[in-house]
């Protein structure tokens, strides 16, 4: 612990892409900036419900999602910094425990929005840990491709909440920005639920 870790070598849009492929009724929530470009990079969907300027929020977000849809696998991609900010989330969620919510957690090991600062998961806080500690019955450290499919099939089965920390390659890659509107993207999701927009 403490010491500087340089991140993993996965490529980021390319796990998303994976985690992303033939999706079905997986509903998606993002956290702020990066995590926000690689989903839409992989695709824009109706159940995709992206948050603009709301770090450390896309594991609550997640959960009041899973909450409220059970029948459907819920997915919350962001990042170590955004993940880090919201600590405490970790272990509400873990009380909670719902059986088909994943946090998938880019971890690059840096503060990527706001200029590649070094971040605690950089300097040797293990994510994955934890969701561990806090009581996730399911966590794990994704190094390779291999265990990013075996993630993605993992989502699909609702039969835990887990958390993964994917060790991707520390690197700024071109914007592809979602929509920006927070009410259409709102709206847009609730619809896909078959609820009326608000």
């Amino acid at each position: 612990m403490g010491e500087v870790k340089a991140g993993g070598s996965l490529d980021r849009r390319e796990v998303v892409r994976a985690l992303l492929a033939d999706r079905k009724d997986l509903l998606v929530v993002t956290g702020l900036g990066s995590a926000s470009y690689d989903v839409m990079a992989a695709g824009d969907h109706d159940n995709n419900y992206y948050l603009w300027a709301a770090m450390g929020s896309a594991a609550m977000v997640g959960l009041g999602i899973a909450a409220t849809q059970t029948d459907k696998p819920v997915l919350v991609l962001t990042g170590d910094g955004e993940s880090l900010m919201g600590f405490g989330a970790l272990a509400t969620i873990a009380l909670r425990r719902p059986q088909n919510l994943t946090l998938a957690i880019l971890d690059n090991g840096h503060f990527g929005e706001t200029g590649m600062q070094e971040s605690h998961a950089g300097r040797g806080i293990e994510l994955d840990q934890v969701a561990a500690a806090c009581g996730f019955p399911h966590t794990g450290r994704i190094t390779d491709m291999t265990g990013v499919q075996s993630l993605r099939d993992d989502i699909y089965k609702r039969d835990g909440l887990r958390l993964a920390t994917l060790k991707i390659r520390p690197e700024n890659l071109p914007r592809v920005l979602p929509p920006r509107d927070g009410v259409h993207v709102k709206n847009r999701f609730r619809m896909a639920l078959g609820h009326q927009p608000i």
